[in-house]
């Protein structure tokens, strides 16, 4: 009886999930809103100017030529490449974009081609490229294809400005949002060979030298690959300058228990989280236990860490669980923490409002 229940539950939450994602910028829309203040070099600002995107896969090739189907959803063994994007302004819906109180793309963003590089190739052209920066490697979450993955990778990295030191990790996510349990196995399966990447990051850039930004389903692999590596790290000192966990579909409670192992591992842990992130909501009723990137009281034992509660911030995207990719007071915040090493208690917008935690307020304007 308890089983049919359960079934039935997690029936009508992916019907809500699939109605949420449907409000979801789609790939094809899904556009740089700060491309035009990105200290970047090598992105292109006028129509048809190709941007790049390096990438570290565990995806298998489906034999497909097009470059939106090169990689498929199965799992495999590591491989290397670039994607490389096209964009065409939509120049119509550019001043109603900049204003809108909701997310509106101004651009269309085209994956052209997956350019593949053996992985000792992709290392050392970003050893070369970084100039001694800070490297910085990203993971997306659940229901992202690799197309998707290399998409709000772009967005990211032109937001920031981390052209030549920044790399995606596509772990085999199946691209359905009906598929969430099997992306969960295929994270796990993912993890190992994620350490082996994090370590392979220490071991070129240096102690300390890396940083780690995860989104949603991927900063669980982040966290289960931190562990491995806790088990084994003899030397002093943090292996990870920052590591953000952005809306985190981790169980809070999993993640206390993991989190004193963890800890040393990094010279600071970020945790963004709202009240408005309907997906992890409706992960809470699958899992039955709150999610990390979930605003509330059960964060309130986590010590040690920095909380930065987005509550107060107007949802642009329905979910309200993409706002790292699709709100500017957002991206300046990561700006501030990843390019300029800030600390919360000395970033902008930000409020004290606990030992840890912070909330991010909207920026008055006349």
């Amino acid at each position: 009886m308890r089983t049919t229940r359960n079934l039935i539950g997690f029936i009508s939450i992916s019907l809500s999930v699939a109605t949420i994602m449907a409000c979801t910028p789609n790939a094809n829309s899904e556009t740089t809103q700060a491309a035009s203040q990105s200290a970047s070099a090598g992105t292109g600002s006028r129509n048809g100017l190709l941007r790049t995107v390096p990438f570290l896969t565990l995806r298998n090739k489906t034999g497909s030529d097009k470059a939106s189907e090169y990689f498929g959803g199965e799992r495999d063994t590591l491989r290397a490449g670039y994607c490389e994007h096209s964009r065409t302004q939509i120049d119509t819906l550019k001043n109603i974009a900049d204003i809108a109180p909701f997310y509106i793309p101004d651009e269309i963003v085209k994956l052209d081609a997956v350019r593949e590089l053996s992985v000792e190739d992709l290392w050392q052209r970003m050893e070369s490229a970084s100039n001694g920066q800070t490297a910085v490697l990203y993971l997306h979450g659940f229901y992202i294809s690799f197309e998707r993955g290399c998409r709000r990778a772009l967005i990211l990295k032109e937001s920031l400005g981390l052209e030549g030191r920044f790399a995606l990790f596509s772990w085999p996510s199946a691209g359905s949002m009906l598929d969430y349990t099997q992306d969960e196995a295929d994270l796990y399966w993912s993890v190992a060979p994620l350490r082996g990447v994090l370590t392979e990051m220490v071991g070129r850039f240096g102690a300390g030298n890396s940083n780690i930004v995860a989104h949603s389903l991927g900063t669980r692999g982040v966290m289960l690959a931190l562990v491995l590596m806790a088990q084994s790290h003899q030397q002093q000192g943090a292996l990870f300058n920052q590591v953000v966990l952005i809306a985190p579909d981790i169980d809070v409670g999993i993640f206390e228990q993991y989190l004193p192992m963890i800890r040393p591992l990094a010279r600071n842990i970020t945790v963004y989280v709202s009240g408005n992130d309907s997906p992890l909501a409706l992960s809470r009723q699958v899992h039955g236990h709150p999610r990390l990137g979930e605003a509330g009281k059960h964060l309130e034992s986590l010590k040690d860490i920095e909380i930065i509660d987005l509550s107060d911030i107007p949802i642009r995207v329905p979910s309200g669980h993409v706002y790292h990719l699709y709100q500017s007071i957002v991206t300046e915040d990561l700006d501030q923490l990843i390019n300029q090493n800030k600390p919360a208690a000395k970033r902008t917008n930000l409020k004290q409002i606990g030992d840890n935690l912070w909330r991010l307020q909207q920026v008055e304007t006349e």
